[in-house]
C-alpha cells in the first residue's frame, strides 16, 4: 500500500511539472539558452552586468517578449 502510494505521489509530481513546463511555453522553444553567450552569462556572469551584456543581451534577445503587468 505504501508503494502505491509512493507512484501515485510521483505521477501526480510529475504531471505537475509537465503541465507547469507547458503553460510557461518552455517546449516552444528548441534550446534553453539562446547562445554561449547567454549560457557563460546565466551562469556564472549575472552578478557583474556591464555595458557589453545589456547590448549582447538586446541584439539577441535573451530575455524574449516583455510583458507589462498591472500598474500599482
Amino acid at each position: 500500500m505504501k508503494r502505491f502510494f509512493l507512484v501515485l505521489t510521483a505521477v501526480l509530481f510529475l504531471a505537475g511539472c509537465g503541465a507547469a513546463a507547458r503553460e510557461s511555453g518552455y517546449y516552444e522553444h528548441n534550446t534553453l539558452f539562446n547562445s554561449w553567450e547567454h549560457m557563460k552569462f546565466s551562469l556564472c556572469g549575472y552578478k557583474q552586468v556591464g555595458p557589453s551584456e545589456v547590448q549582447k543581451s538586446k541584439e539577441e534577445g535573451w530575455w524574449g517578449v516583455t510583458v507589462e503587468g498591472p500598474r500599482k
